[in-house]
């Protein structure tokens, strides 16, 4: 089950860290199904030779009948994973934290397959041709035909539309798909915010007001171009005059965002025809001009809550108007991967990060605080996977 934790924020007492060892739990399921399909789909998608086939049967058997093994010696991490995980090696991938253990095999996966090494595989990101379908796909070019009927839109309702599409865009995150399929509720009039702070989001951002946006993306294809998208708009409409995109500096997460997702979105928009193309182009000018910039810090890969980051981080995110934090990892890295209460003040457990803050997600996890006790009554009497189902969202914001 859960292990306690120290930490507290403000007066909400700590909670139970997230575990994967109760079977039937959705942290359960990503262990011992979803992360078992994952590296067959990455054996299968890829001509890798004998080698990266013996390691990858080595990290099945390991994470599926074994206990948690270190890095091996030479490893160019080794000893920030050694802290990291002093821990939990030698105990099962189940009694490890739900975070630190989904974070420790993707850099196991990576290592199997060769990325870290000094050989033919370096650097090919194993999960790139499913991010390059996914963008190929039918899916984003009605979503990007659709941005014609928006233009004429009043800018209010443009805006509106636009943050819901990026936060809705996190339902093709392909790491949920491995497993659960598609989310019940195809239809967007089907699901529900548990939690809109829209508002005041749109007051920390008003027209004219010099403001820096720094965003921090989650996953790349389907999801990231209405992130563009929305990040054109502020620009556009001078809601900011510079936005800062944060990335993984390596592949993370299946569908995580990277630089060279960046550039492959900004060839599909200026590629697309009408005002797609527009906007792939003000964005490509606009990072040559400086006002889109684009970060990278190892921390973005690291098994931590966001309340560890480093003062290089912090610095960052404290010299922005506003920090915007995409997708289910980031709030649960934002919050701490904990059971806490799902009233428990949203403000109280950001209020050490450094300046103002709103999350975009959709629920795909077990982590939820901020909720009105009468909303939550309301979920729980559903009988509906309401948490961890991608048919919920929130935009939640502490100025």
């Amino acid at each position: 089950m859960a292990e306690k934790t120290s930490r507290s924020s403000g007066d909400v007492a700590g909670a139970p860290v997230i575990l994967s060892n109760e079977p039937g739990s959705f942290a359960w399921g990503v262990l011992a199904k979803r992360h078992p399909a994952l590296i067959q789909q990455v054996r299968d998608t890829f001509p890798y030779g004998r080698r990266q086939h013996e390691a990858l049967d080595a990290l099945l058997d390991e994470i599926t009948n074994g206990v948690i093994e270190p890095l091996a010696p030479g490893e160019h991490d080794r000893e920030r994973w050694a802290d990291w995980g002093q821990e939990h090696f030698g105990r099962s991938w189940y009694d490890a934290p739900f975070l630190w253990a989904e974070s420790y095999f993707y850099r196991r996966l990576l290592g199997a397959v060769g990325y870290f090494g000094t050989g033919p595989w370096q650097g090919v990101d194993p999960f790139a041709p499913f991010k390059r379908a996914e963008l190929r796909g039918e899916a984003v070019e009605e979503e990007l035909r659709a941005l014609d009927a928006l233009a004429s839109a009043p800018a209010d309702e443009r805006a509106a539309a636009l943050l819901h599409a990026s936060l809705w865009g996190n339902r093709a995150d392909l790491g949920f798909r491995v497993s659960a399929g598609e989310p019940a509720a195809g239809d967007a009039a089907a699901s529900v915010l548990v939690a809109d702070d829209s508002a005041l989001l749109w007051q920390l951002l008003p027209v004219g007001g010099s403001s820096t946006v720094a965003v921090v993306a989650d996953n790349a294809g389907r999801e990231l171009i209405p992130d563009l998208i929305l990040i054109d708009h502020l620009l556009q409409q001078r809601h900011a005059e510079q936005v800062v995109l944060h990335l993984k500096p390596y592949p993370y997460y299946v569908s995580d965002a990277m630089t060279a997702d960046v550039v492959d979105c900004l060839r599909r928009l200026t590629e697309a025809p009408g005002k797609a193309s527009a906007i792939g182009g003000r964005l490509w000018k606009a990072m040559a001009a400086g006002s889109l910039g684009v970060r990278t810090h190892p921390f973005f890969c690291a098994p931590l809550p966001y309340e560890d980051m480093p003062e290089d981080l912090r610095g960052e995110f404290e010299s922005a108007t506003l920090t915007l934090l995409k997708g289910d990892l980031n709030y649960r890295r934002l919050v701490g991967d904990q059971l806490w209460d799902a009233t428990a003040s949203f403000a109280d457990l950001t209020s050490y990060f450094p300046g103002a803050v709103a999350a975009l997600r959709t629920l795909k996890s077990d982590v939820m605080v901020g909720l009105e006790q009468e909303a939550l009554d309301g979920l729980e009497r559903s009988g509906a996977a309401w948490r961890t189902s991608g048919t919920h969202a929130l935009v939640q914001v502490r100025r």
